[in-house]
């Protein structure tokens, strides 16, 4: 009797590989995938050995518009599912949206700001961070709170409705179920997939930004001005700093309930999607920080940690909240070693030592 092989493990045609090219052409006339992630996953489906290679490739994206036929190892399969915003169809969170899901959520967003749901300034954060969602769970948690993003019921998808292209998932998700019967000539070439237009990008040199080292004064100080600049005051609810970036968790403007991660590389980005804020978080007041005071402490750090070899890894500020230093901005400087050894220094955001601890080795 033959051996059962896992689907995912059966081996892909040139067939499965350009069908799901097809499908990776779509997303990306759609506004799925940027160029970059498109061009990548692309290639990886020309070099995919298994079913199981290219139903990876495909399982966050939503069918070509025109039909909600799942796609072969989709995503929507499983987890929770939230709502497509502007349509009748279920998805889970890490489903990469459409051009037509962000517009849905900007006509959201205007109108919570026409009817009075959203200050001005409510309304220029959100349609600032519109144009980085990329899932639509980060679509989601922009519109949550305002009426009129209630989803309307949802319906399954009956197999008239998927027309063609229902065809084309049982010949990529399903061929496994016939693969050892299939016969190929291996003079024949595989129908190439027809392109879908999308749009051109301009190659475009990188732009670097010399950044002092942010563990040192000086690389704190430049951080802070640069803060400051970019959003105008010095609050944050969290920050890391490592030598070559900082890590920075942040309060939406009048959203209080919201947070958002951004990465500090000699400019800010938006790093993750915009999440629900605790709301016990106290914000930090970046002004208390002194960045040679602090910077001294880390210079001394290795010596009063007792890590062997050791070096200082990342300084972190936010506001303690338990233990006996619970409510106050606390400094963390870590010390490690290529071995996993470690020891810190906790101070107040003068320098002051409040307490060490020790490698014991």
């Amino acid at each position: 009797m033959p051996l059962a092989v896992p689907a995912d493990s059966i081996r892909a045609r040139d067939i499965d590989r350009a069908e799901t090219s097809t499908l990776l052409d779509a997303a990306y006339a759609e506004g799925q995938l940027g160029a970059g992630e498109y061009h990548d996953r692309v290639a990886q489906a020309r070099a995919a050995k298994t079913l199981g290679d290219l139903r990876g490739l495909v399982a966050d994206l939503q069918p070509p518009a025109g039909t909600d036929t799942p796609l072969p190892g989709a995503a929507h399969r499983t987890g929770p599912a939230i709502h497509r915003i502007g349509s009748g169809t279920d998805y889970p969170p890490r489903t990469k949206a459409r051009d037509s899901d962000r517009a849905n959520a900007g006509e959201l967003i205007d109108a919570g700001r026409r009817d009075g749901q959203l200050s001005e300034e409510e309304h220029r954060v959100l349609t600032e961070l519109l144009g980085s969602a990329r899932t639509l769970g980060e679509l989601s948690d922009l519109v949550s709170d305002l009426q009129g993003s209630r989803p309307v019921r949802t319906r399954p998808v009956s197999a008239t409705r998927a027309g063609p292209f229902a065809a084309l998932m049982v010949a990529v998700g399903l061929g496994a179920a016939f693969v050892g019967f299939a016969v190929t000539s291996p003079g024949s070439d595989p129908p190439a997939p027809e392109a879908v237009a999308g749009p051109v990008y301009e190659a475009a040199a990188p732009v670097v930004i010399a950044t002092p080292d942010l563990l040192t004064g000086e690389g704190m100080a430049h951080f802070l001005d640069r803060y400051r600049a970019k959003f105008g005051d010095l609050t944050a609810d969290s920050v890391d700093f490592y030598p070559e970036f900082a890590s920075i968790d942040r309060a939406v403007p009048g959203a209080p309930n919201r947070q958002i991660d951004y990465d500090f590389r000699g400019g800010f980005a938006q790093s993750a999607s915009v999440t629900t804020r605790r709301p016990d978080t106290v914000a930090l007041d970046l002004g208390l920080l002194d960045p040679a005071a602090v910077a001294a402490v880390a210079a001394d750090a290795v010596r009063a940690t007792r890590v062997p070899e050791g070096a200082v890894s990342m300084i972190s500020i936010e506001v303690e909240s338990s233990g006996d230093l619970a409510g106050r901005p606390i400094v963390r400087i870590l010390v490690d070693n290529e071995f996993n050894e470690s020891g810190s220094i906790y101070t107040d955001p003068a320098g002051a030592v409040l307490r060490v601890r020790a490698f014991e080795g």
